[in-house]
């Protein structure tokens, strides 16, 4: 691939309204933009979604930039890469941070497809030239008044995120739209053992499914839950791996897989994740995390592939964000967005906005 440097940016993109869950409130977003130029000019662009704090995984932006700097760039540039797919094997001695890996490889999937001229979604053999799109509600939406709009706006998905306790609540204020909207809740783990009689009593509001009830890795408790009810487990947390998505379908502790490109370590492994799954007849829907246009670039080329059978987390530029940072911004028309068809993400970045959210950026050259 001719790499010859690689840049890396913080960032910090102002969100239209506040991002809250039972975990956390997002005001501002924070992610680090990851860019891999080659000999020829040409600049592949990948980012990572962690956090400023670890509630969601254990990653956070500061051990991102600290892992990419320290461990994940020198491997890039003491090594002649021909293929994207070649990352995962010369990173597997460093343990975890999937998401700094995935930011990583985000960017060097985009150089090889403009490379080759050829889009991340036919490079990875998707079959959809658009997408259905979800919207995520967060603890300080007003649901009637949100969920109204936003299904007039023709999403076609709708997701919950929940407080225990606040489920049956916030479910009926969304059925006062329409009984028959398909919702789903996102527990993001807050379930305990004691609380199995408090979701047997959710299985019977015909959700669409139950998001992560339970903590990451317990793979007994899910299978316990989903062995007991009807509405589908879907695992989102559990799941940091190829390995992870067996363990949870060798086990039944689900029924739908979340796949996140950046929990997962990247592409490549999002791909192994779907195909898995689509050998065992087990549908899965990409998930998001508040990202920007280049992280939705890339989830959008992997939701193509043809075992992403259900609604994701997936919205346009302006779903939480005044300006992106590419250009055209990605739009929903009619409950759909278009993948991308140009070489690579199939969309520009907008340097001149790019460079005014920097808050702080290092070069690596060989």
């Amino acid at each position: 691939m001719e790499i010859d440097s690689i840049h890396l940016r913080k960032i910090e993109l102002p969100l239209k309204v506040p991002f809250v869950t039972h975990q956390a409130t997002l005001e501002k977003r924070p992610l680090i933009i990851v860019e891999v130029k080659d000999t020829g000019g040409r600049t592949g662009y990948g980012e990572v979604t962690a956090f400023p704090h670890p509630f969601y995984t254990y990653e956070t932006i500061a051990t991102a930039w600290h892992v990419l700097e320290e461990q994940l760039i020198p491997i890039v540039l003491r090594n002649e890469i021909d293929h994207p797919v070649e990352f995962p094997k010369l990173n597997k001695s460093i343990q975890g941070h999937p998401m700094a890996k995935a930011g990583l490889e985000g960017a060097l999937w985009d150089l090889y497809g403009k490379q080759q001229q050829k889009s991340l979604s036919e490079l990875l053999g998707g079959v959809r030239k658009s997408v259905a799109a979800g919207a995520v509600l967060s603890l300080t939406d007003s649901l009637e008044e949100d969920v109204g709009l936003l299904k007039k706006e023709g999403f076609q998905r709708f997701k919950l995120k929940v407080v225990k306790g606040n489920e049956i609540e916030a479910i009926q204020a969304v059925k006062t739209i329409d009984p028959y909207l398909p919702i789903m809740i996102d527990a993001n783990g807050q379930y305990t053992e004691s609380d199995m009689g408090h979701l047997h009593t959710l299985d019977k509001l015909g959700l669409t499914m139950i998001e992560q009830p339970f903590q990451a890795g317990d793979f007994y408790l899910h299978r316990r839950l989903q062995r007991a009810i009807s509405t589908p487990v879907c695992l989102d947390e559990s799941v940091m791996s190829v390995h992870d998505a067996q363990q949870a379908l060798e086990l039944e502790s689900c029924q739908i897989i979340n796949i996140k490109i950046s929990r997962v370590g990247g592409m490549t492994a999002a791909q192994m994740i779907h195909d898995y799954c689509q050998e065992r007849g087990v549908p899965v829907w990409c998930g998001g995390m508040v990202e920007s246009g280049i992280s939705k670039a890339h989830n959008l080329a992997v939701a193509s592939l043809p075992n992403f059978s259900i609604p994701g987390d997936l919205s346009g530029s302006g779903r939480y964000f005044h300006k992106d940072i590419i250009h055209p911004e990605i739009v929903m028309n009619r409950g759909e967005i278009a993948v991308p068809q140009e070489p690579g993400i199939g969309v520009e970045v907008d340097d001149d906005y790019l460079e005014e959210v920097t808050q702080k950026s290092r070069t690596f050259h060989r």
